[in-house]
This record gives structure tokens, sequence and C-alpha cells, in this order.
């Protein structure tokens, strides 16, 4: 089965955008050929823009501790297990700290550094990061990979606190929901509303099928297509039966 998440709202968009940037840079950072550490930093770059907002900690943080009180009361539960309980707001509850702990505005350390802030400037060019371009990043680009890889953990340091939040809201979301068992007819599937907003959705479907869905939602109703993959002429549905499940999924 594949996986498609769709989130339902900015603020799931942009956890979900998080959460892949720093896979990735985690991914990069890993390995040791200069080209790998270019599309680490490059990575590094996109995380500092996506964060860029002034509410997002605050909002992270409020949104854990949403959490941790709604968890706090199922302590009762006979259904629920304490030890696993009680895991999960420690994490909720060290992860707030490191947050909390994090001074003065998010990526502030990386634009207060004129050399890093000059090779983002030449990365918004194309190709604007060549080595005659900037001779010094060259320099730093053949460098031993321990020590490019020692830069990139330190310059990602600081902001792991939120990569640690948003893991945990995610987790907490992917979760929360219940899942359905549906049949596209034709490639087409809808279902009135309930009036209520999920906030991301989950669809599972056979990765041996060679479509794609097409998601719409609201509080109203929810439209899914199936659509041919790579079709080069105009999107063409799918004009088969697809059998798929689907999760909604509320914080």
């Amino acid at each position: 089965m594949i996986c498609y998440e769709h989130p339902l709202n900015e603020r799931i968009r942009t956890l979900l955008r998080l959460e892949d940037l720093f896979d990735r840079m985690a991914f990069f950072s890993a390995r040791d050929e200069a080209v790998e550490h270019h599309s680490a930093l490059v990575t590094l770059f996109e995380i500092l823009d996506v964060t860029s907002r002034a509410d997002m900690k605050s909002e992270l943080l409020q949104e854990l501790e949403r959490q941790k009180q709604a968890l706090e009361t199922l302590r009762k539960s006979p259904d629920i297990s304490e030890d696993a309980l009680n895991e999960v707001l420690s994490n909720i509850q060290a992860a707030s700290h490191s947050m909390l702990n994090m001074t003065g505005k998010i990526g502030e350390h990386m634009r207060e550094d004129e050399w890093l802030m000059g090779i983002k400037q030449r990365m918004g060019i194309p190709g604007g990061a060549c080595e005659f371009d900037l001779p010094s990043y060259h320099y730093w680009l053949h460098l031993d990979p321990a020590l490019r890889r020692n830069n990139l953990n330190e310059w990602l340091a600081p902001l792991l606190p939120l990569e640690e939040g948003i893991g945990i809201v995610l987790n907490l979301l992917r979760r929360s929901g219940k899942t359905f068992s549906h049949t596209a007819h034709r490639g087409v599937f809808q279902q009135m509303g309930s009036g209520r907003v999920a906030h991301m959705l989950c669809l599972k479907v056979d990765e041996s099928l060679p479509c794609v869905p097409e998601i719409s939602a609201n509080k109203y109703a929810i439209s899914i297509r199936f659509v041919i993959f790579g079709s080069r002429q105009k999107t063409r549905i799918y004009e088969e039966d697809v059998k798929f499940e689907l999760t909604f999924c509320n914080l």
C-alpha cells in the first residue's frame, strides 16, 4: 500500500513540509559527498524560510499543551495503558521544555552569519552557487566530510526542538483517526461530510495500481478521483473500480 496524506488546513500543511525537510536534511548531512552536503545546506535554508513565521514556536507550544491536557483526561480510562500514556506525556513535556529554552528568533544564529546568508542569497539564483560565484563555499565543499558534517549539525542543532515538537504532534494526529474501507467506482468517490472538518486525510491504495488520487475536501463533502499516472494528454480518470482505505485524522 502507498499512503497519501492530504492536510486540510495551513497549520498541518506547514508541519508536514517541515517534517519532510528535516528528514531530507538528516539524510543528506549523514553522507560524505560534497554534492550531498550542498543538498543538505539547500534544505537547511528551506527549513529557515518555512520557520520564519513569528508565531511558529508559540503555536507549536500551544498545541503540545492542548494535547497534554487532552491526554490527562484519559488517565482514568480502563482502555488506556498507564505506561504508554506516561511515556507520551513525558515526551511532550521534554519537547515543550526544549522549545521554551530556544532563545531569540528561530534561525537567528544563521541569519546573523554573513557567510551563510551570502550563500543563501546566491542559491536563490539558478546555478548561482557555482565555484566562480562563491569561492569560499567551493573551499568549504572541499574540506574533510567530517568537518562539513560538524558544521551542518551545528547550524541545525538550534532548530531540533522544533523537529521534536512537530514529530510528536504529527504522530498523535496520525494515530487519532479511524480507518474505513471504500471503493471508488470507475475511479470516482464522493461522500457527504458530517459538518466537522478533519485536520488531515490519509488515503491508502494498492501501489501496483497505475493511478494517483486527487483529493478535494471540506466539512460538507469529500471528492476523490483517481487519475492515470503519467498521462501526457489531458488528465484522464482511471475507469476501473479502486479499493482504498481512508482515515480521518483530528487533533
